[in-house]
């Protein structure tokens, strides 16, 4: 029997402050020691990458961002992903969505993954709440930077918990 696939990505961007939060964890995640069948990577801000690893063939999806839910700063959530269907919108509103051709957020990017057929049936987002997200800068915020180990065992948590009720697929 193979292991479950499960492809944890960390997403967003390092140039403006706490919106680095998905790479953060994706990088400490690197350096533990994870299941057989267990992919780490970054994608940044190029949601198309997210799509491309997709193709891969994964059976479970954890996505790592910072999300803005207006929570305390520094809140740990983890939440069933939301993914758009393509066919239920109209011409225009697929238009306006699929315009940007990077899928700079994971929503988009995960839109795509599921009307191409790549996205698993299983897929949650791991999110923190940011303090700031829009002001250039490198670096976490004190309370990001705190949540990083949280959102670690929550991202753990998540691949046993994920790989405990997802069989394997058919594989590449």
């Amino acid at each position: 029997m193979n292991a479950v696939r499960v492809l944890v990505v960390g997403v967003g961007n390092v140039l403006h402050g706490d919106d680095g939060f998905g790479v953060a964890v994706a990088r400490r995640l690197t350096s533990r020691r994870l299941p057989p069948g267990v992919t780490v990577t970054e994608t940044g801000i190029g949601g198309i990458h997210l799509v491309h690893e997709l193709m891969a063939g994964y059976d479970a999806l954890v996505v790592i961002d910072a999300v803005d839910r207006g929570r305390p700063p520094g809140t740990v959530m983890v939440i069933d992903a939301e993914v758009t269907d393509v066919e239920q919108l109209d011409v225009e509103e697929r238009h306006d969505l699929l315009a940007d051709m990077h899928l700079a957020t994971p929503e988009r990017a995960l839109m795509v993954a599921n009307a191409v057929g790549v996205l698993p049936a299983q897929a949650v987002l791991v999110g923190c709440q940011p303090v700031e997200t829009e002001t250039l800068g490198i670096g976490l915020t004190e309370e990001v930077a705190r949540a990083v180990d949280i959102a670690v065992a929550e991202v753990e948590r998540c691949i046993e918990q994920l790989t405990a009720r997802s069989g394997p697929g058919p594989g590449p």
